[in-house]
Parts: C-alpha cells; structure tokens; sequence
C-alpha cells in the first residue's frame, strides 16, 4: 500500500481544479497525510476524476481482463490476460495498489473532515457514497479487504489493517448508503466541485439508492432474503426512473496518460496505439446479431485504420459487411488468428483498398473509445433491468412487474447511446421492433434480462464481470488457449497483491482462513456463492 507517490496526488489535484475552473482554493500543506485544511470538496472531485480518468487501474482491470473474462473484447496480445487466463499478478493488484494510498486515503480523510462541519452536510454524506462506493469495487474483484482500518495507517498508526469480510463489509454498505442518502437535504449546502452532478442533491440521493439496489442484488446467491429485504429499501426511498438520472462521468477531449486524468482512461488504454489493436469477441457480437439487436450497426464498424489518428480512421463498414458480415475474434484466439484473405473493396470518392486479414475482424466504433467519452457508473437501464429481475425472482411489483421493467431496460439501453458525443439516436421504431423480436420467454427470464445487463454494461468491465459471477448469465465458454492458458476456466475474483502477503503476513493470512484458504483467481468471493 505504499507505492504511490505524493507528486502524482498534487498533479492529479492540479488537473481536478482546473476541471474545475476555480481561482482559489486556499493554502495546502505540501504532505496530504498532514494538512490541517484540505478541502474534501477538491479529494471528492480528485476520487471521480480518478475513477474513471486513471489510465493504469483502467487499462489493467477493465481492458486486459474483465472485459475480456465476460468475452465482450477480444484480439489484442493484452487481452490474452482475461481472455485465455494468462495469470499476471502485477495486473491484478494495480488496482490495490492504486487505490489504497490514493482514493482510499482520500475519501476517507474526506469523510472525516467534513462530518463535524454543520456547513458541509451534503458534501459529507455525498463522500460516504463515493466511499461506499470505491471500496465496492475493490472488494467485488478481491473478496475480503482491508475496510475499517483501511486508512487507519495515517490517521491513527496502524500499519497493518485487518481484512474486514466482505459480508461485514456490505452490512456497511447498506448503513452507510441508506443514512446518507436520507441525511441528504437540498436546503443545505451545494458542492458545486462534484463531477457526476454538479451538486444535484435529489440526483445524489436516487444514485444512492440504485447502488444500494446493485448491491443487493448481488447478494441472491448468498441469501435472497436479505437481498430482497435490501431491495425493497433501496426502492421505497427512490431509485433512477428517467434516463437523464444515469450517473456518468464527463471527460475532457484529453489523450490521457499515465497522470493526466482529465480524458476516459479506459478510452486511452484502447485507443493510445498506433493503431487500435482491441477487436470485439465474437461471443458478442453474435450476441447482438441473432437478437437483431439495433445497436450493433452502430457500436461495430470496419476501419481502415491512419496511424495514430484513431478518431480520422476511414469507416468502410459498408463495403466490407457486404462481404463479411459482422466477424469478429473467436473466443480464445487473437486478432492474427483464423486468418482471412485480403479483398479490395471500393470506397465512393476514395478509391480502392485491399481489406487484409485485421481489417475484416469489427471494431469498436470511434464514439465509444473517444477520449471524450462519457464513463457511465450507473444507468437508469441497469436500474430497470436489475428491477425486473427482482420482481420475477419475488414477485414483487416495484410500480410495474417484470416485464414493465425489463421493456424499460429495454430501451433506456438502447437510448443510452446518444450519451456519447457522436452516439446514435435510435429510432423509436427500431426500439419497438426489439422489443416484440426479445419478448420474455417462459423459463429463461433471467438469461434473457441478464443477456440485456452483459449489454448495457459494456465498457464497465468490473461492472459486466461483477453481474455474469452473480447472476450466471450469460453462459459463457472458457476461452481456453493451448500454449497460454494457465487454467480451463474463467477466473472468479482477483489475487491480493504480493506485498500484502509481505507486508501485511498476519492479516492476510487470517483472511485467507475466512476465505477458505486458498488465494487463487479460481476462488470465489462470499457473494458468488457456487
């Protein structure tokens, strides 16, 4: 937990405020372990910034393996990680590594600084939210964590932090997110700096209660009466019901880098080559094609790539669909693999061009992977899709029954697109059309709301991984590689990293006994219940 460096911490904070576009922000002590006066308002926005802007923690979780574990990404040598399970420890502790010293440190010390300050009500609970909501993440890879004493080691000297239970631990969860979101007022304070709102505390409360759902619903493999109990709270005080209450985070036009936070990393980590190398799995893309699903012609298209110029790429779909259809990597094999012969297509006003081997497997459109790209933390379509699975597994009516929510889910998804700068408007009557061609069918109501969830969630690779480990859905083929593969089946949770089991012995060893005993990317966290 000690590999980050207090530069960074001030360059990010740099980059935040001019996010920000404010003037002053008062005197810092050059130590963040010791400053008497930082402003958790400025930690807060750092934490979102981060979250989705970091390019490292991305790239490595999101790009090299859970996007590709829930076969959704495929082709590049990086993917070999996720998708042939190539164990790379470093790749599977960045995130730990990343976040404890960094936004763990951060929003717990923002917790802690505003929660005394009668002027600062709102932002204090909308940090006990971002809170609950980091550390989620980090537990849904790893299992059990360092959670109470997670940041005890700067605060009160504690440098060895107990790993808390993840059962515990979600018991947490769902005290701090139902106090927070009731103790939020709008009469009180704005926090003008936050990045997902803008201070919007009625949105802030709906966020809360839909991550309060999220989190209850993973729990219907472990105990389904707590998890239903858990949802109908979440519900009763108000979750996302319109989609311009999805929570997003909006990045500037920026090629990030390794500290500049302000573009999409997980943009950057698909798009900073010379050329893009990540391609679709075919598991996908067939996905999308045999439900006729409308967003596939526009999330997947052919390019005739321009060095360096990703967003310049010459879109030639059209001529190559024509002879191909929609191809992309087979589960398990890279881009060079099932090698096609070149054709020459012609392109209206441009001429021809021979289409080799790499340019017949699809890619991902320009408007997913632009550095401008919005990262969406939470959609009012997961909400309604995560709604209509619990009415049908409880029968319950949640102001409609399941397949009114699942039809919402439907087309919230589908509409959630134009959130993109450059993103299709989908026409109402394609939407329509999707909808009679996807009717639920008796006895595969879950696959087939889960198969809407592996679709909305995409490029939210721990998201999409977290929702396939708990639900099951969809059933997916281990993208068993001979030569690569290092195990036949898709791994069910992250390792700790090597310097915890150096640094923190006694600790980690005493988790690994709550858990079974067993390290190992094939064991399962306590909610992914076998």
């Amino acid at each position: 937990m000690k590999r980050y460096y207090n530069s960074l911490l001030y360059l990010c904070l740099a980059l935040v405020t001019g996010l920000m576009s404010c003037d002053d922000f008062g005197d810092m002590n050059v130590n963040p372990t010791k400053s008497s006066n930082m402003d958790p308002a400025l930690q807060l926005a750092l934490i979102q910034a981060r979250f989705s802007g970091d390019l490292e923690s991305n790239e490595r979780v999101g790009t090299f393996n859970c996007m590709p574990m829930v076969q959704q990404l495929g082709g590049a040598w990086a993917c070999q990680y996720g998708g042939f399970y190539v164990k790379q420890q470093q790749y599977m502790s960045i995130l730990w590594e990343l976040n404890y010293p960094n936004d763990i440190l951060n929003i717990a010390d923002a917790v802690n600084r505003s929660k005394d300050d009668p002027k600062k009500q709102n932002l204090h609970n909308i940090c006990r939210i971002m809170k609950v909501y980091v550390f989620a993440r980090l537990t849904d890879l790893y299992g059990d964590i360092p959670y109470s004493e997670a940041s005890s080691g700067y605060s009160k000297g504690i440098v060895h932090p107990k790993y808390d239970k993840q059962a515990d631990i979600y018991d947490d969860f769902f005290k701090e997110l139902t106090e927070a979101s009731t103790a939020l007022d709008p009469a009180k304070d704005q926090v003008a700096q936050d990045q997902f709102y803008k201070g919007d505390i009625a949105a802030w409360k709906k966020f809360a209660n839909s991550l309060h759902l999220r989190l209850a619903m993973r729990l219907v493999k472990r105990d389904e009466t707590k998890a239903k109990a858990e949802v109908q709270k979440a519900f009763a005080r108000g979750v996302f019901s319109r989609n311009e209450d999805v929570c997003k985070m909006t990045h500037e036009n920026v090629q990030n880098n390794y500290a500049d936070v302000r573009g999409n990393g997980l943009s950057a980590s698909i798009n900073q080559g010379e050329l893009v190398p990540y391609r679709y799995n075919q598991v996908f893309i067939n996905a999308l094609r045999n439900t006729n699903d409308p967003r596939l012609e526009h999330m997947a298209r052919y390019y005739i790539d321009i060095p360096y110029k990703f967003m310049e790429r010459l879109d030639v779909t059209e001529q190559v669909r024509a002879v191909v259809g929609y191809t992309g990597c087979n589960n398990g094999d890279f881009v060079w693999d099932d090698w096609k012969s070149t054709f020459t297509i012609t392109v209206p006003g441009r001429g021809d061009f021979e289409i080799g081997n790499n340019g017949q497997k699809i890619q991902l459109a320009n408007f997913l992977i632009a550095n401008n790209a919005p990262f969406l933390h939470l959609t009012y379509a997961e909400t309604e899709l995560l709604l209509a699975e619990a009415c049908f597994r409880w029968g319950l009516n949640l102001n409609g029954d399941y397949t009114t929510h699942y039809n919402n889910g439907i087309e919230a998804g589908i509409r959630q697109l134009s959130f993109y700068p450059g993103g299709p408007s989908i026409e109402t009557g394609k939407i329509t059309q999707y909808k009679a061609d996807n009717v639920l069918a008796p006895g595969r109501e879950l696959q087939m709301i889960n198969h809407q969830l592996w679709v909305v969630l995409f490029m939210n690779g721990p998201e999409a991984y977290a929702n396939w480990r708990r639900s099951g859905f969809p059933q997916l083929t281990p993208g068993y590689k001979p030569g690569y593969s290092n195990i036949n089946t898709i791994p069910r949770r992250f390792e700790y990293p090597l310097s915890e089991k150096e640094q923190n012995k006694a600790n980690y060893d005493k988790a690994l006994q709550d858990m079974g005993g067993n390290d190992d990317w094939t064991a399962r966290v306590w909610w992914d219940k076998q």
